[in-house]
């Protein structure tokens, strides 16, 4: 019993190891013949601005037709906690994500959305489409 809790206490701990050795994993599409849509929310994404160094909130919203592959969704919550401490534009994190959704499944078509909660009485909304969507 000891021994497990200096493991949990370790630092860095056990939930930021995991966070920083995140990957965005995927898994076989169940169902290839078919054509749908998958929608996953992420409200609670995090980075830091970097010209302040103040913290910088979103909701991301991925919409996506799968081909091959689907995003399992506990490697993409840890993925997106990993910019929590990352001093990074709007506009460059929304594009890295984008580019790393791309990469990890090459899925038919795909919209990110990224709504940053207002700081200083502004407020920004990214949309970035990749593919074709299939009505």
């Amino acid at each position: 019993m000891n021994e497990e809790l200096n493991q949990s206490t370790i630092r860095p701990l056990y939930g930021e190891r995991k966070i920083a050795d995140s990957e965005i994993i995927c898994f076989e599409n169940p169902n290839k013949s078919r054509n749908y849509q998958i929608i996953v929310d992420l409200p609670e994404f995090t980075c830091k601005c970097p010209f302040s160094g103040y913290p910088d909130f979103a909701k991301l919203k991925v919409t996506y037709q799968p081909k091959e592959k689907v995003y399992e969704l506990k490697s993409l919550k840890l993925y997106v906690n990993n910019f929590r401490d990352q001093k990074i534009s709007h506009e460059e994190v929304t594009n890295k994500i984008m580019d790393d959704l791309i990469a990890a499944a090459n899925p038919q078509w795909l919209c990110l959305n990224a709504d940053f909660n207002p700081r200083g009485n502004v407020s920004m909304k990214l949309e970035l489409t990749h593919g074709n969507k299939i009505d």
